[in-house]
């Protein structure tokens, strides 16, 4: 190795020892918070278990959405409709209707209807328990809301620079070394600095991708007041007028449902309620792939007529976040990735410790001289 080279080392080695030292505390809570919260779904279905769906007897007639929303209006004198919201796995819908489109949600009236028989069910919605709730403030912005969020946002952005500065070090670190070597006869601290380095490297991809996923995330609130102050404007430029009589809910969303991707109905809007228009239904679903299935997709449906006017896509920097969501919680591939995600997590949790050990014990131990002495992947 030229000096010139050497010194570059150094240098590098310099970014990542304090890199990693800024980012390990944090870090650290971080992937506390986060190890239960790759099982999120698994344990709120356990501390809270969904309600059960009432039994239906065999050849029961299931009513159109038409009778449905027409039943819940008589249920509500004077309301008119504002939305429906479809369960993500169970056959039944949210009827919402208040006085007026805008009048405040607090003030509309929602009945639950089991959608195979027209009949107002106590069905508890999905709603995520305490116990994960109070993780995921804690893993997501400190209890401190945006400026919270923000600030682990700067986190992220530490934590990878400290990947690729680890990353450009353990080449030459390891170039008189065999892959995964563990010198255990080389006392304590050189034992825990190779386990230290090898768990690094082979985590280096997930961590780097949970970086870069959970910085994005940090943007969420931001990210999503743009695409509502967005839809919003979109709504005020098409304007239009009230329609004198409404057309068919069912044929709406099998107008809607056909313009768009296969896959999950979420809700339904009508027109002048929540992010529709004065003058359209407007119908939102979700994906049909893996990768699609966190991205949502709309239809303009006019209330009146029945045709399709648009169909909207989401913005690409809210397709960004919505993708990475899923994914920094390891949320695509079922219950097997979900295990693969925790076992990192904890490897990671060994790397940060093993790190702060290395870090303090060579306050205890005469500095050495040699190259080999040093680690590459935290700060020794």
């Amino acid at each position: 190795m030229t000096r010139f080279q050497a010194r570059t080392v150094r240098r590098w080695s310099l970014v990542h020892k304090w890199t990693s030292l800024v980012v390990t505390a944090f870090l650290l809570v971080l992937c506390v918070t986060g190890l239960p919260l790759v099982f999120h779904q698994e344990i709120d279905d356990y501390l809270n278990p969904p309600s059960a769906m009432p039994a239906v007897p065999p050849g029961t007639q299931a009513p159109t959405l038409d009778a449905i929303v027409a039943n819940a209006l008589k249920r509500h004198p004077g309301d008119v409709p504002v939305s429906l919201g479809f369960f993500r796995d169970r056959p039944a819908v949210v009827v919402q209707s208040a006085p007026t489109p805008r009048t405040p949600f607090n003030l509309s009236h929602r009945d639950t209807i089991d959608l195979r028989t027209g009949q107002v069910i106590d069905l508890r919605p999905e709603a995520r328990g305490k116990f994960t709730t109070f993780l995921r403030d804690l893993h997501t912005d400190l209890f401190l809301g945006l400026p919270g969020a923000l600030f682990f946002g700067v986190m992220a952005l530490t934590l990878i620079v400290a990947i690729v500065s680890g990353v450009v070090v353990y080449a030459p670190f390891m170039r008189r070394l065999d892959f995964g070597v563990i010198r255990a006869g080389g006392g304590r601290r050189l034992m825990w600095l190779d386990l230290h380095n090898l768990l690094g490297i082979v985590t280096v991809t997930w961590l780097l991708a949970v970086g870069i996923t959970g910085a994005i995330n940090t943007l969420h609130d931001p990210v999503a007041a743009k695409v509502r102050s967005e839809i919003v404007a979109m709504a005020k430029n098409r304007g239009g007028s009230a329609p004198t009589r409404l057309s068919s809910v069912d044929a709406a969303i099998a107008t809607g449902r056909a313009a768009l991707p296969g896959g999950a109905l979420v809700s339904f809007f009508f027109p002048g309620a929540g992010f529709s228009t004065p003058q359209h239904y407007a119908v939102f679903a979700k994906g049909d792939r893996p990768i699609t299935s966190e991205l949502f997709y709309a239809a303009l449906i006019d209330a009146q007529t029945g045709k399709l006017t648009d169909v909207l896509e989401m913005p690409w920097y809210a397709k960004v976040l919505l993708l990475s969501q899923p994914l920094h919680f390891g949320d695509y591939g079922g219950l097997p990735l979900k295990i693969i995600w925790a076992l990192l997590d904890l490897v990671t949790i060994i790397v940060l410790v093993s790190g702060l050990y290395l870090w303090l014990a060579k306050w205890r131990t005469p500095r050495r001289r040699s190259f080999g002495a040093s680690s590459p992947m935290v700060a020794s």
